[in-house]
């Protein structure tokens, strides 16, 4: 009898067990190294603080890679709650409406307290409908900036950053002149040179409101403003004033060994900064022809955000809007874009930040976060959301490269990533 009671007791223990288990929720993400890291912190702090739900982030590659994984596995019927996707990626995940679970209609539905304009919009916007609701949430959002080497600035006799491409111009001349090898170099040239330029001076990059009013847009960056700005750099690349290093962030080695004094990279490289540099340097927003505008607009975002997968069970949704709050607090934003250098997604967790001195002691950190944040996004300036866009950011580079390589001029090769782009535009268009 005793033995059977023991029995009892032990199989009674293990179902009680089985119904308190938390559920399981998975998440995959692109972050490697210390933001790899820093995600499994942000998941054990998650899994610490209720008994519900447990939070399994799981690594799967680069952008490119978990955005592919997460496709094969939604066919295959084995996908993740949770998935993390850059932002040209959008459109895509957008377009598969039967895979998504909007975040907005998700938090609504499992009761969790949900206030767009709690969140910046220059950020949300890139995520959100036509109608402003938001179908994923920002996670490690980036915008462009200018970084700059302050010693070589003042062996230079130069006292701050330049303002304007009139500016980096002249300034880049006297860097020379001391003997500074290059000017300045960029990191991402699509992103930086066209989608960014075109948002800072209001042009579009696209028509249909860069793709936000409906998929039958069609590429306008071969316009005469892009052209010009194309050009004038193709002239500093035989001058010494640019120097091209790469299509990612390639050339961060060229300002890493101060061959070149300025570097055109994302407000989350500014960790990367710190660590690879051995000298005192700067961070600037980026410039604008003062020849166009008087005004710049804000630059756009970079970086990724989490989108919800259907045909998982009705408690893993419940979890993953009880997680998407709890990232949403202004302790985790804060503590997340004060680590990783990506912007704070809330008002609140920028006041914090500030409030906290973080951005006194962290001189520069607070630039992509103003830039992004001045004035109200334009129809050119909310983003862009094309179907097909990595390959056509693949088509840019090549059609760049022949630009700094003098093969072909700015017009040839502008209007050429146009047509080769419209043709991967309308492809998409078919297909959805």
């Amino acid at each position: 009898m005793k033995k059977l009671a023991a029995v009892s007791i032990a199989v009674t223990a293990a179902l009680s067990s089985q119904a308190f288990a938390a559920t399981q929720i998975e998440w995959w993400h692109a972050m490697g190294g210390a933001n790899g890291e820093k995600v499994n912190e942000i998941a054990a702090k998650f899994n610490a603080a209720q008994d519900a739900y447990e939070i399994k982030p799981v690594y799967k590659g680069n952008y490119t890679e978990t955005m592919t994984s997460a496709i094969a596995a939604f066919r295959a019927k084995k996908q993740p709650a949770l998935v993390q996707v850059f932002e040209v990626g959008t459109a895509s995940m957008m377009a598969a409406k039967g895979a998504i679970y909007p975040v907005y209609q998700l938090m609504r539905e499992n009761g969790q307290p949900f206030v767009a304009d709690d969140y910046l919009s220059s950020v949300t916007g890139y995520y959100s409908d036509e109608e402003g609701n938001m179908l994923s949430m920002p996670f490690n959002s980036s915008t462009p900036v200018l970084y700059y080497n302050k010693e070589l600035f003042a062996k230079a006799g130069i006292s701050q950053a330049p303002k304007t491409w009139e500016e980096m111009e002249s300034v880049s001349q006297k860097l020379l002149a001391n003997g500074v090898t290059c000017g300045f170099t960029t990191s991402w040239q699509s992103w930086i040179q066209l989608e960014n330029f075109s948002a800072r001076h209001d042009i579009p990059f696209a028509t249909k409101a860069n793709g936000f009013a409906g998929m039958d847009t069609e590429l306008a960056f071969n316009g005469k403003e892009q052209v010009a700005h194309i050009e004038k750099m193709s002239e500093w690349q035989q001058n010494g004033i640019f120097s091209y290093g790469g299509r990612r962030s390639d050339s961060a080695p060229k300002f890493y060994s101060q061959e070149c004094a300025m570097f055109m990279g994302s407000s989350a490289g500014y960790a990367g900064m710190v660590r690879n540099t051995n000298f005192d340097f700067g961070v600037s927003q980026l410039p604008y022809w003062a020849s166009l505008t008087s005004e710049p607009k804000n630059t756009i975002i970079g970086g990724a955000s989490l989108w919800v997968l259907k045909g998982k069970s009705d408690a893993e949704y419940r979890g993953v809007a009880s997680f998407l709050n709890f990232l949403s607090r202004a302790d985790m934003q804060a503590d997340w874009h004060q680590f990783s250098g990506y912007l704070p997604i809330t008002h609140a967790a920028y006041d914090l930040t500030k409030g906290q001195g973080f951005y006194g002691a962290n001189v520069g950190t607070e630039t992509g976060v103003v830039q992004m944040t001045t004035g109200t996004p334009t129809a050119n300036s909310k983003g862009l959301r094309l179907g097909n866009f990595v390959q056509i950011r693949d088509i840019i580079n090549e059609e760049l490269e022949t630009v700094w390589s003098g093969d072909q001029t700015a017009k040839q090769a502008l209007d050429k990533a146009v047509e080769r782009g419209n043709a991967l535009l309308r492809k998409f268009e078919r297909a959805n």
